[in-house]
């Protein structure tokens, strides 16, 4: 029974981490592909477009916000089924969204559903892994968003070059939100009494019902590195193109990907056996490596050196960050935990673009990621303040 207990890769630990995989695959897909249909289709501007493209995230972050209190209500099972549903239509709808408003409101209500459905599937994962290899399993789950970074904008790029139509996009994007859909229907989820649910989310309007406090440090933290990451993502393709390394930035994604897949089994399993401060004040160290690399790369070795220090450095870091977030809070609050943390997570990435494409015309891209570097060293210090010093103190007292 014990060994039972123990064990991580169970059936519903994959089938979730599809899940998870899936969703996260169809937006990366879209959003390296929308604003040009946008552009095309409706002529909209390039700032339109733009706002087309980012709405998706301000949907995923009001969809995160009242989701951890819906867990705390529904379970997180019945919560998940609501997400992947309207996840299901609103990514079908993308065929009727015959104007520009209908397309921004499509896009705004699938981002609703995949903080829901993302937020129910971090939670699960939660509750069905072992307590003592959280950590571990976390890290390992987290891969599914990981390769979907990677893979999503790959497949999306890739099917623009191969059709001219962009129907051809939401087909396959179609196909895959009812796959997911579907999936849902082979999950099973530990049972959570009610009582213990009801003990923690009360009436009326409570700061509480919709925030984890004790998860809250570590996401703050984790908004910092989000908003200090998000740079890269948004900018990479100017960037690439400015440095004459567009080939390079297309491997950028894979490069950061498997290095990811390569050290997160033992950063996972460290995480469980040593603690977090073991892993987190190194990887930030490195991504502020990392950076300084990418700020001044002029080669393709120099780009590709960045990225995978960026892998090990953020990658890992936000892994081992979520975990944090889990451990420190108890099971029947798991699902305010984890929207608190992805809540703080996304509005790093969100706001993080629009904020430093002010500087972009005067200082250039190089500059702006070099300025990154000490957002980075602030995020030790922060880190240091809000959780590692405790974990310090912790530490001290078992041994």
């Amino acid at each position: 029974m014990e060994a039972t207990r123990q064990k991580l890769w169970t059936k519903d630990f994959l089938i979730v981490s599809l899940i998870n995989f899936t969703i996260t695959l169809i937006f990366y897909l879209l959003i390296v592909t929308i604003a040009a249909y946008a552009v095309e289709q409706f002529q909209a501007s390039t700032s339109t477009a733009g706002l087309v493209s980012s709405i998706f995230i301000i949907g995923t972050l009001f969809g995160r916000l009242g989701t951890g209190r819906i867990i705390g209500d529904w379970g997180s099972k019945k919560t998940l089924f609501c997400g992947l549903l309207l996840f299901m239509l609103s990514t079908i709808s993308y065929f009727i969204a015959g104007n520009l408003p209908l397309l921004m409101l499509n896009r705004l209500v699938q981002g609703i559903a995949l903080g829901v459905a993302s937020t129910a599937t971090g939670t699960i994962i939660a509750q069905i892994l072992p307590t003592e290899r959280r950590g571990e399993g976390i890290g390992y789950y987290s891969l599914s968003a990981i390769l979907a970074t990677a893979i999503g904008p790959f497949i999306g790029i890739l099917l623009t070059q191969l059709f001219e139509d962009y129907r051809m996009i939401f087909a396959v994007d179609s196909v895959l939100a009812i796959i997911c859909f579907f999936m849902y229907f082979m999950v099973t989820v530990p049972f959570i009494p009610k009582k213990a649910t009801e003990a923690t989310v009360k009436a009326g309007f409570k700061v509480s019902n919709f925030i984890e406090m004790r998860a809250l440090p570590i996401a703050f933290v984790a908004l910092v590195i989000g908003f200090a990451y998000s740079g890269v993502m948004s900018f990479m393709t100017f960037y690439a193109k400015e440095l004459d390394l567009v080939t390079a930035g297309s491997y950028f994604f894979i490069i950061y990907a498997v290095v990811i897949l390569a050290t997160r089994p033992f950063t996972g399993k460290l995480l469980d056996a040593r603690g977090a401060n073991i892993i987190i004040y190194p990887c930030l160290v490195i991504f502020a490596i990392g950076m300084y690399t990418f700020s001044s790369a002029t080669t393709t070795i120099a780009f590709l050196i960045a990225a995978a220090c960026i892998g090990v450095g953020y990658g890992n870091f936000n892994s081992v960050a979520q975990a944090i977030a889990i451990k420190v809070t108890p099971n029947e609050r798991l699902g305010l935990a984890t929207s608190t943390y992805f809540i703080l997570y996304d509005l790093g990435l969100g706001v993080g673009p629009y904020f430093l494409g002010f500087f972009v015309p005067s200082k250039g891209y190089s500059t702006i990621f070099f300025s990154m570097i000490f957002v980075i060293l602030l995020s030790i210090v922060l880190y240091y303040f809000l959780y590692g010093k405790y974990e310090n103190l912790k530490q001290a007292r078992i041994s």
